[in-house]
């Protein structure tokens, strides 16, 4: 097989124009190791498969991202993280309204939630979401000494972020915690050392994510996911999307999928032919992540799984 070529967020409504991409390809590079794995994965697929010159750019406000798709003019023309349901309003404007993005209906399942080190759950009895609720489980969770437990809702630029403020404040943690918006590497370092320390931790988690296989963590529980009562309106949509938004269940199970701007139909038929039969996996992703966060490059995690699944690679462009 021939040598692989070098592969492998306050919410911002609208940056600088990208410059203009002299690669046949753009795929943002997301700022968490999952998002990584995903991204790199599918720019070592492409050149392995297609021969095609693949550019990652630094642009990680997912409206900024879809916006440049929907525009087809190559400044980004593939999003591997279109996380459902946090990104369906986006979904629902860029590929369902105007056409402009296209979504694969392949997926691999995802969890989100809130995730405790286990030592809360065992000696703290913080099982569910409604035991944080109180001024004496939030001291638990005070690192600063102001009275008020700290919660990590996911960096600026995520849905997650508005999507989990609502959640506090319809769950009723909002007056009891300070609600941190700060890169995940920030998130990761207070978690590991709350780990080693055998200290109570809060914070929005996702899967799939290194996390999981790195530490004990559990998974809060929550009231099942219910339509009626997760009722999200992102920023971008309405000014009054707080007092429109209404979130007190579980989110509803997660699916993590590969969009593309719809002008590649045009620009590069036997590309959209290839994302349209990408099939990863959750476990894979894990993986990745985990040797990424471990410090193996991503680009060399890429060429390995590229290099030991040629079959399958080849099989996803002949379909």
């Amino acid at each position: 097989m021939k040598r692989l070529a070098s592969v492998l967020a306050p919410l911002a409504l609208g940056l600088a124009p990208l410059a203009a991409a002299a690669a046949d390809v753009v795929i943002p590079e997301p700022n968490y190791s999952s998002g990584q794995a995903t991204a790199y994965a599918v720019k070592a697929i492409i050149e392995e498969a297609l021969g095609l010159e693949v550019e990652m750019v630094n642009t990680t406000a997912v409206p900024v991202i879809w916006e440049a798709m929907a525009k087809g003019a190559g400044d980004i023309d593939i999003w591997t993280e279109t996380w459902l349901p946090n990104q369906a309003g986006l979904v629902e404007q860029y590929v369902k309204d105007a056409g402009t993005v296209v979504m694969s209906e392949n997926s691999f399942p995802a969890v989100q939630g809130y995730c405790v080190t286990r030592v809360t759950v065992d000696e703290h009895g913080i099982a569910s979401v409604f035991d944080l609720a109180s001024p004496e489980a939030a001291r638990l969770f005070d690192r600063n000494g102001d009275g008020r437990g700290e919660l990590w809702v996911g960096p600026q630029g995520w849905q997650s972020v508005n999507i989990e403020t609502i959640r506090a404040r319809d769950y009723g943690l909002a007056d009891f915690y300070e609600l941190q918006s700060t890169d995940e590497a920030v998130a990761n370092a207070g978690l590991a050392e709350a780990d080693r320390a055998g200290e109570p931790w809060v914070g929005y988690c996702y899967g799939p994510h290194q996390n999981f296989a790195q530490y004990d963590i559990v998974l809060l529980e929550e009231p099942p996911y219910n339509p009626d009562d997760f009722v999200m309106v992102q920023p971008n949509e309405d000014p009054a999307w707080q007092e429109k938004s209404h979130v007190a269940s579980a989110y509803e199970d997660g699916t993590v999928h590969i969009s593309w701007s719809a002008s590649l139909a045009e620009r590069q038929p036997a590309l959209v032919t290839l994302l349209s039969n990408i099939q990863l996996s959750d476990e894979d992703v894990n993986d990745w992540s985990l040797q990424i966060v471990n410090g193996t490059p991503p680009q060399e995690v890429a060429e390995a799984w590229v290099a030991e699944n040629a079959d399958q690679v080849a099989g996803w462009l002949a379909e």
